[in-house]
């Protein structure tokens, strides 16, 4: 917590934590938490409004409270220039910060620190080895989104976007020729859920997501998006295999019964053969479906190789991510050259040499775009 202005810190927290109280949003949670651990005494919240992706507005003792994210102090009029250096840093270390007024005054800031679960990074990494892009919709500041997602190994973030604009920003990846799977758990995430190819709703989150969505993870964590996805590949290939035995036999079969090579080679097909024919079709169909019962998701790894790095990645010219070498050391971070997005070098998806210089990909996919027409990309990244 870093105060500002004549509020003492205990005092400013207790406010945040009672305008807090009755919201059932995470990081709302987080700060009530932290003021009953610190055993401070909670006021009831009055004339409570909830101000869309911005934060509340509430009076709690008497006193006018404004606690959200810095577009909702800025609207109102407030000059918040001495906090904006303080918030930056504390959301390259991948904290929330959440700024606070008290009577139209700046009082300070409350950083909120987002938990990535154990298994996270380790999905991340095995989803896009299985060739899935991964993207993070959020709508946290970007520093402190681009923080987080380097933890857990995601390349392309689109950070600060309002509740209302998610399924707009899932309809513009719809639009990339992509098929998209969107994970969501809040209620603000239901129409991207509902507007992506498959919703996938984590199980421990709202019923509003739940309805929305055409898969829920009962046990809420992110392994269980692989499962999702190998276990539906697994199934739809042994669904093309049986539609090879349910139809090849009979395929091959009618023609010689109906005496395709009786002119030729004498043959007919006996009616015992044929039931034979039939009834082994079947033992093959319901043998190769039983093969899914020994489906095992793939391992997730124990280790990954994540960015270390604590600084915001930010797109920049090529003067500050050039695609070489410099004293004969790589450069920590480079430029995907399609896409835009700063990415770790070490980690990168695919890499190219093109005109003499090197070009980093944050997926697959921006690789194939680079290969279909180099020069452009080329061009663009260099000018």
């Amino acid at each position: 917590m870093i105060p500002a202005g004549e509020t003492p810190r205990d005092d400013l927290l207790r406010l945040v934590a009672s305008a807090e109280k009755n919201s059932e949003h995470p990081l709302a949670q987080a700060i009530v938490q932290g003021a009953e651990a610190e055993g401070l005494a909670l006021s009831d919240a009055t004339d409570f409004q909830s101000i869309t992706g911005k934060g509340i507005e509430v009076t709690v003792d008497g006193r006018k409270l404004l606690v959200g994210n810095q577009r909702l102090l800025v609207d109102a009029g407030m000059d918040i220039t001495a906090l904006i250096l303080q918030s930056e840093a504390l959301a390259t270390q991948g904290k929330t910060p959440m700024f606070a007024a008290i009577d139209r005054h700046p009082a300070g800031i409350i950083a909120v620190a987002d938990t990535v679960k154990e298994d996270s990074a380790r999905a991340v990494a095995v989803l896009r080895r299985i060739g899935v892009e991964v993207v993070m919709i959020t709508g946290d500041n970007k520093r402190t989104a681009e923080a987080i997602a380097r933890q857990v190994g995601i390349s392309r973030v689109l950070a600060e976007v309002m509740p209302e604009d998610k399924a707009l920003e899932i309809r513009r990846l719809q639009d990339e020729g992509k098929i998209v799977g969107m994970v969501g758990n809040e209620i603000n995430d239901a129409p991207a859920l509902a507007q992506a190819d498959v919703g996938i709703a984590i199980g421990t989150g709202t019923d509003v997501a739940i309805e929305s969505s055409d898969v829920t993870l009962i046990s809420g964590e992110l392994g269980g998006v692989v499962t999702a996805i190998t276990l539906s590949r697994s199934t739809m290939r042994n669904i093309k295999q049986n539609l090879v035995f349910a139809f090849g036999y009979n395929m091959i079969g009618i023609p010689i019964a109906a005496g395709a090579l009786y002119p030729f080679f004498g043959l007919l097909l006996s009616p015992a053969i044929a039931a034979a024919a039939m009834a082994l079709s079947s033992l093959s169909v319901v043998t190769n479906a039983n093969r899914l019962r020994r489906y095992r998701r793939p391992e997730l790894p124990t280790t990954i190789a994540t960015s270390s790095a604590t600084t915001a990645i930010e797109v920049s010219g090529p003067s500050e991510h050039e695609h070489h070498h410099q004293g004969g050391e790589q450069m920590a971070t480079v430029t995907d050259p399609v896409c835009g997005m700063t990415i770790d070098s070490a980690s990168a998806a695919a890499h190219e040499e093109y005109a003499g210089a090197t070009y980093y990909f944050c997926s697959p996919a921006c690789h194939e775009k680079f290969n279909a027409d180099p020069a452009q990309y080329a061009t663009s990244a260099t000018g």
